[in-house]
């Protein structure tokens, strides 16, 4: 193991088979039914998550870890064998987990704890985590690690867009004949991380014109620069999600490796099933 630890949260979309190659350690957010509690990517996945929610015709309630769930990942790689941590969170703008991290430290003191405020999420999140994870693996200095974090911070896009309108309503954020109308006339609102947080951008109508509009954004916002790293997330739609990597790749020069991720629970539950979206680093 690294003497340097990379811990995250999991609305960092990180998938399980990369969070064990670099020993990155996940705490989960947590999603309440009712009196039920189950933890993201422990207990329940996206698949579950929405059958239960389409069984009930509810949705859950979701909450940052407490500050002792992070104690109890710090505590774990300091045991381990690490000599300091670097853990980097879900964006402070839309979740107390950034805050719940900070607290932990102070129940630690003298242990050398570095925690970034990611100003992302999904797997926009998950690649500062990845570039931090590799850089430890590459036993850099703990000073490196944050920086090597750090770094995409500003370079890293969040592009999605919904199949269905449907969950939102649930949520009371868009009404249910509003909803309604929008499925019928089959409109797409697009999805843009933007200062923190996730916004909707615009609306398109059909599932061809989304695909075709997410390629186009991506297109735009690296015309002049190189692209770094890429991956695709979605909830329960890994056909769109295959389909938006060939068509990008039809488009631009992505790199070998492009990850294909869920979007997990935490943030899933806010945006419905059948999401699919497109997280992307650009060069300086």
């Amino acid at each position: 193991m690294s003497q340097v630890a990379v811990v995250t949260d999991t609305d960092s979309s990180l998938p399980s088979v990369l969070a064990a190659k670099y020993a990155i350690r996940q705490v989960p957010i947590t999603i309440h039914f009712g009196n039920e509690t189950f933890f993201a990517c422990q207990d329940i996945d996206d698949k579950t998550l929405f059958e239960r929610i389409d069984r009930y015709g509810k949705l859950p309630t979701t909450a940052a870890p407490a500050p002792s769930a992070f104690v109890q990942a710090f505590q774990e790689a300091f045991d381990a064998g690490a000599s300091s941590i670097v853990c980097i969170c879900v964006s402070s703008k839309i979740s107390a987990t950034y805050h719940a991290a900070l607290a932990a430290c102070e129940q630690l003191p003298g242990k050398l704890i570095t925690v970034i405020d990611s100003l992302s999420l999904s797997m926009g999140q998950g690649q500062m985590v990845l570039a931090a994870a590799e850089a430890a693996m590459s036993d850099a200095s703990h000073d490196a690690v944050v920086a090597s974090a750090q770094a995409l911070i500003g370079r890293t896009h969040v592009y999605g867009t919904l199949t269905t309108l449907k969950y939102l309503a649930m949520s009371g954020r868009v009404g249910k004949l509003a909803a309604g109308m929008a499925n019928m006339l089959n409109i797409r609102p697009i999805l843009r991380s933007n200062d923190g947080k996730l916004e909707m951008l615009e609306k398109v109508r059909t599932r061809k014109a989304a695909m075709e509009r997410l390629v186009a954004l991506v297109e735009d916002a690296v015309r002049g620069k190189s692209l770094e790293r890429v991956s695709v997330v979605h909830v329960n739609n890994l056909t769109d999600a295959n389909e938006l990597i060939a068509r990008l790749r039809a488009c631009l020069p992505l790199p070998e490796e492009v990850i294909v991720a869920e979007f997990t629970p935490g943030l899933s539950v806010h945006a419905g099933s059948g999401l699919v979206g497109v997280t992307f680093v650009t060069g300086d």
